[in-house]
């Protein structure tokens, strides 16, 4: 196993309530490395964080890790099944981008 996998399967199993759950899957291309995991879906609160600030963490120590040894080492979280996509995003904030004249506009009475 690679260091950087090491790392994550470390980091990740210390966060969640399920470390049999955890599924780590390492491949390597022209990109670098991409690092894909997979966890019980009761653990990707604790995987992701409020506001994403968890997730972010690992992947900007994922990155050291990877500069250590000359390589670009991306995170790839899968959303597990049963997970908010496969409820047609109830329950999920709406991420729409608005520009600011139509935010001035929603605001408009």
């Amino acid at each position: 196993m690679e260091l950087d996998s090491q790392f994550l399967d470390f980091v990740v199993k210390s966060l969640v309530e399920h470390p049999e759950d955890v599924k780590i899957t390492r491949t390597v291309d022209e990109m670098g490395v991409l690092m894909t995991l997979d966890v019980n879906q009761e653990d990707m609160g604790k995987i992701i964080g409020r506001e994403g600030n968890t997730a972010k963490a690992i992947r900007t120590l994922l990155r050291v890790v990877g500069m250590k040894n000359n390589a670009r080492v991306n995170l790839k979280i899968n959303e597990p099944a049963g997970g908010m996509k496969d409820m047609g995003g109830a329950g999920k904030a709406s991420n729409v981008t608005k520009s600011l004249d139509d935010a001035m506009a929603d605001l408009k009475l």
